[in-house]
């Protein structure tokens, strides 16, 4: 089994406002790294105009709101890509970009190799875990043992 996730989040700003233009002119820098890290398998794209990442991809009416949705080898891959690389000092300043979201944002959950999954079958997972809380059906990150960087990086 592959390890999918989704992370969602609602730009301080829409795409084109120099609020946001730090951000979105690292989207392909940070996406790049990402595809060629080992354990990469999929990431759900957008238009794949330069600079876009998968921001066409809104949720519901709202274009602030974006998503990223990727498969992975396992867990230590997406890890090692999120904790141990440049994403993490990108991590690290979301709030300079990113309004701050009152409910949980972010799931994983298993997935057969080669299956890609939708934008929908994403939110399900994470109405799923909103609801239910951590189950091998919808995860975090507290979930896996085997996370280690996640331990010690990670915010609060």
């Amino acid at each position: 089994m592959h390890l999918a996730q989704l992370n969602i989040g609602r730009l301080a700003a829409p795409t084109d406002d120099p609020r946001v233009s730090e951000f979105m002119a690292n989207l392909d820098r940070v996406n790049g790294l990402g595809k060629r890290m080992p354990g990469f398998v999929w990431m759900m794209e957008g238009s794949g105009e330069p600079g876009t990442g998968n921001t066409e991809n809104a949720i519901g009416n709202d274009p602030q709101f974006v998503t990223n949705l990727t498969v992975w080898e396992d867990v230590d891959s997406l890890d090692r890509f999120v904790w141990g690389t440049i994403h993490k000092q990108f991590y690290d300043r979301r709030k300079e970009w990113f309004e701050v979201l009152g409910e949980q944002h972010f799931v994983m959950w298993r997935v057969a190799e080669g299956h890609r999954p939708t934008q929908a079958e994403a939110l399900d997972r994470l109405a799923h875990r909103k609801t239910h809380g951590d189950s091998d059906h919808a995860f975090g990150w507290g979930w896996l043992k085997e996370a280690g960087l996640w331990k010690t990086h990670a915010c609060a």
